[in-house]
């Protein structure tokens, strides 16, 4: 019996090619499935309140100045099961732009907002700085914010990227600390 013909001539009917199809199709896409984010809950913020330290800096988050932050990635992409966290957002963005050029899939970003909040500008050494503000309901989605950057107003690092739900919150803000209001989209980690 010669078996080196019989693999080569072989006919598949078209209900075999289809059913073989559906399964190989079948069992590879439930492989990546189960990898998928497709069973996470959405992404939402956490309080910040508890210790949390800083994914950048390693600082105790609510011990310091100005906007905190957190970064929600794909399950195959993230450190963690939770978001990284921070205690500024130039931080936050410099963290960012690195997983973005690694690859990563950003999942949800919230940050500080500061039309939510009775924000307090405190003088250090002649220099503003605007206090932080760490509950979870004080964290809004950062895509849809206006930010100040450039501004005289100090955070934990320095120099911040203060965010606004109210565009026009930002803008009297920018006016009166010399900052000029940018989107989510045209931020980046040397924004300010």
């Amino acid at each position: 019996m010669n078996h080196t013909r019989c693999a080569a001539d072989r006919r598949w009917s078209r209900r075999q090619l289809l059913a073989a199809t559906g399964t190989v199709v079948a069992t590879g896409l439930g492989g990546c499935l189960d990898e998928d984010d497709t069973d996470l809950e959405p992404a939402t913020p956490t309080a910040l309140d508890d210790g949390e330290t800083c994914d950048a800096c390693g600082m105790v988050i609510a011990d310091h100045y100005g906007p905190a932050g957190q970064l929600f990635y794909a399950a195959s992409d993230a450190d963690s099961d939770g978001p990284a966290q921070f205690d500024s957002l130039t931080e936050l963005l410099t963290y960012h732009e690195a997983r973005s050029d690694q690859g990563w899939e950003l999942r949800a970003v919230f940050v500080t907002d500061y039309s939510s909040v009775d924000y307090q500008l405190e003088d250090r050494n002649e220099t503003p700085h605007i206090s932080s503000h760490v509950a979870e309901e004080t964290f809004a989605d950062a895509t849809g914010l206006s930010y100040v950057v450039g501004s005289d107003v100090m955070g934990a690092m320095g120099e911040e990227v203060l965010p606004f739900s109210a565009r026009d919150d930002a803008t009297v803000f920018a006016d009166k600390y010399d900052g000029e209001v940018q989107d989510w989209e045209t931020l980046s980690p040397t924004a300010q």
